[in-house]
């Protein structure tokens, strides 16, 4: 005789009465804010094989918001990229376009980080 295994993977359903109860695996659904309130922080960062990429971190706003911001980035620094999670991944050293663009679309508080 084989025993059975209790299955305890949690693939029932389940009942709460919390309002604010969500599954482990659901993130919330984010607003975009403003641009005059977006706290944006552009970073020098080097990755494998010593290159250099400029990031944007602090991006707040759903992902649709953020593909739309990081291929206008790309489009002006002429150059590939990555966007995800709040953060846009540019090739090269595009610090000072990326600033100056950004300050030109209405995000006032925007800077330079790191070293």
């Amino acid at each position: 005789m084989s025993k059975q295994k209790n299955n305890k993977s949690g693939g029932g359903l389940v009942f709460s009465t919390n309002p604010d109860f969500r599954f482990q695996n659901e993130e919330p659904e984010q607003n975009l804010l403003p641009n005059e309130k977006q706290v944006l922080r552009i970073w020098l960062e080097r990755i494998k094989g010593n290159k250099e990429a400029t990031v944007i971190k602090g991006f707040v706003g759903p992902d649709e918001a953020l593909d739309t911001l990081a291929k206008a980035l790309k489009n002006k620094c002429a150059s590939g990229g990555n966007a995800k999670d709040g953060i846009i991944i540019l090739q090269g050293d595009h610090r000072e376009k990326v600033l100056q663009y950004l300050q030109s679309q209405g995000y006032t508080n925007v800077k330079k980080a790191g070293g």
